[in-house]
């Protein structure tokens, strides 16, 4: 017998099937098998090629995302992390992608080509600019993701403090704001976007936290500490150190 469905129960045997009922409704949801997210069969054998220097395994790990979440993926270019995004979330689930009017002509057309596939049919693209990114209709989001793309509105005639506001008021209280970017020098701050394409993870982290938002984690699973961090990362001459933090909304 299933305690979970049960209805009579004999007065002999209520107290342990009691228990066993009380365990199915508070026990945790089984965890995502992102294993095997990034082993479909139908996933571009590009974005396998973006896997080897992107882990994305522990990006949607560190993430939180489950079945269901709501989301949205700032600056979502040509819409590899998107797809990832929609497969974690699912059917049951929500993902708008935000990208700017004046994005690079590549990437929107990457994002239209990878729109046609079923993996993107019920994503729905925000074409708004960072610092208005989503509409009014827009909220209680369960996660926002900001890939790699946060450095780009540092030369970009971007109001940063507006957007991260307006990123603030989207999520429902609890949820979690993830960014990850290329580390840029101590003391650089926001200053080498455009040369380098890097930000320091100090100036990023106190931009964001003016908003309200609260650190709660950062994973190093993508630093390379090795790395001068003196090179530009569109054509780097070697490995990339690179930051993962995680800012929630306060309940």
């Amino acid at each position: 017998m299933n305690p979970c469905g049960l209805r009579r129960v004999a007065p002999a045997v209520f107290g342990a099937l009691a228990l066993a009922a009380l365990a199915c409704v508070t026990a945790p949801a089984a965890a995502q098998d992102f294993n095997a997210l990034l082993a479909a069969p139908d996933r571009a054998e590009t974005d396998r090629v973006i896997d080897k220097r992107r882990d994305p395994l522990r990006l949607l790990q560190f993430t939180g995302v489950r079945t269901g979440m709501t989301v949205l993926d700032m600056g979502a270019g040509g819409g590899y992390s998107t797809e990832l995004m929609a497969r974690a979330a699912g059917p049951t689930g929500k993902v708008y992608a935000q990208n700017a009017p004046d994005m690079n002509e590549n990437a929107r057309k990457r994002f239209a080509a990878r729109s046609e596939t079923p993996a993107l049919k019920d994503v729905v693209l925000l074409t708004r600019k960072f610092d208005d990114p989503v509409p009014p209709e827009v909220r209680d989001l369960d996660l926002i993701t900001f890939f790699f793309a946060y450095h780009d509105v540092s030369y970009m005639e971007v109001d940063r403090a507006a957007m991260n506001r307006k990123l603030f008021e989207a999520l429902k209280p609890g949820g979690s704001l993830v960014i990850a970017d290329h580390s840029a020098k101590t003391g650089d701050g926001t200053t080498v976007g455009k040369s380098l394409h890097r930000i320091e993870e100090a100036a990023l982290r106190r931009e964001v936290e003016a908003a309200g938002f609260k650190l709660v984690a950062s994973g190093d699973f993508l630093r390379q500490p090795g790395d001068p961090r003196d090179f530009t990362t569109t054509k780097p001459t070697g490995p990339v150190d690179e930051f993962v933090l995680r800012f929630e909304k306060p309940k």
